[in-house]
């Protein structure tokens, strides 16, 4: 698993994702309305807007702010007219980064975006500079809970996943995109417990940030700290003691 995802995992167990619940609607809502905007306002008809809401009840959203934002995906209800974008830079010792923005002001995005990298030790790039390194992938962590490998493999290949990997708390299942939601009911229709579900941006290659820890870690907390940023990826490399160490 990759530094990233670590880093992300441990910030759920901190509850520092909990502690910013107004922050964490405001970032599903938006997702909510461009899912909606692009595919209509139809669930069982649109699997972006299908797994935006999942996501959103999965965090005790209330009902009534995911049917108010579908309604200004959908235009049935005023709102700010957000613009998708993907920004891609340079983290602490090379590190490839790709932001995931939506925004009303991208002037102000940009900006905002480029002193984060440079505070932080990184550098905004280029369009294409770093996409090439990172396949989208659905993603499905299984609590362990007293399953075994073999439980997990046979379960996950039969509902079409691509592969299953053991971590140290979970049994991490891959899938394609088109299949992630498929292949996440039969799990948990199976009876295994997820842990965490979603479709990310898996890096083909990692790099090892000895010494540059704390720096990258900083980098990555004020992305995904900032209003406009909807996801952060990166494929840096770090041991779980030391990152365990740095996160605490």
């Amino acid at each position: 698993m990759s530094g990233h995802s670590k880093w992300h995992n441990i910030r759920l167990k901190k509850g520092k994702m909990d502690a910013e619940r107004g922050k964490i609607f405001t970032k599903l809502s938006r997702e909510i309305i461009m899912a909606a905007r692009a595919g209509g306002g139809n669930p069982d008809a649109n699997m972006r807007l299908r797994m935006a809401v999942q996501k959103a009840r999965e965090n005790s959203m209330p009902q009534d702010k995911i049917k108010s934002a579908i309604q200004r995906g959908t235009g049935e209800l005023e709102g700010a007219n957000y613009e998708e974008l993907t920004y891609e830079g340079y983290g602490p010792s090379g590190v490839a980064v790709l932001v995931e923005c939506a925004t009303d002001n991208k002037n102000r995005t940009v900006a905002e975006i480029r002193n984060i990298f440079s505070k932080c030790g990184g550098n905004l790039g280029e369009s294409g500079c770093v996409a090439w390194l990172f396949t989208p992938r659905g993603l499905i962590a299984i609590s362990k809970n007293g399953k075994t490998e073999d439980q997990v493999m046979e379960a996950a290949i039969e509902a079409g996943a691509d592969d299953v990997k053991t971590e140290e708390e979970t049994f991490d299942v891959y899938t394609a995109p088109e299949d992630f939601a498929r292949v996440r009911d039969a799990l948990e229709g199976g009876g295994f417990k997820i842990a965490s579900a979603d479709v990310t941006m898996v890096p083909s290659t990692t790099v090892p940030v000895e010494g540059k820890e704390a720096q990258m870690l900083r980098l990555m907390e004020q992305l995904e700290d900032h209003d406009d940023v909807q996801n952060v990826y990166a494929n840096f490399e770090i041991s779980d003691a030391d990152m365990a160490k740095l996160a605490s």
